[in-house]
């Protein structure tokens, strides 16, 4: 009898992180992205030039790695995640990005995380790519990105039912 009551969905919505082009994760060029190693999400390949870069989603950031190339974050329903800036960028120390949240900082798909200088990336032979990843996405919750191509940063892109 209590099989016929089903639970009241929530959805959390996601974000472009820039203006590019979004492409699913399994296209990212590096395998633990790709493979979906570290969670299912979504990338975003930037323009040139520096770029700056918003939240995917509602929550809060909970670490800002000491290379400034990933900031970890949570949503307000618990869902935790990471935003990538780039594929071994940690070899750079830093150099080519800014942050501009904190630790605990309250933030939505309007705040502004980083900049990344693309061009610099580039310059040094590394991939541009901004991933984000949900790091605890479970069999009962289901990721859904729009169809991919050209995106604006803070642009409604999916969601994940809850």
């Amino acid at each position: 009898m209590f099989g016929l009551f089903k639970r009241k969905q929530k959805q959390v919505a996601l974000f472009s992180v820039c203006d590019g082009i979004l492409k699913s994760i399994e296209k990212v060029n590096d395998t633990v992205f790709a493979d979906k190693i570290m969670g299912d999400g979504f990338a975003v390949t930037p323009v040139s030039g520096r770029v700056s870069i918003n939240s995917p989603i509602k929550g809060k950031v909970m670490s800002i790695f000491p290379t400034k190339h990933a900031i970890t974050f949570v949503t307000d329903e618990g869902v935790e995640g990471l935003v990538h800036m780039g594929i071994d960028t940690v070899a750079l120390k830093g150099d080519g990005f800014n942050i501009f949240v904190e630790e605990g900082q309250s933030v939505d798909h309007n705040t502004r995380l980083a900049e990344m200088n693309v061009d610099f990336i580039l310059e040094q032979g590394k991939d541009t790519d901004i991933i984000t990843v949900f790091t605890n996405l479970d069999e009962n919750k289901k990721l859904a990105i729009s169809e991919t191509g050209d995106v604006k940063k803070a642009q409604s892109i999916g969601c994940i039912t809850l």
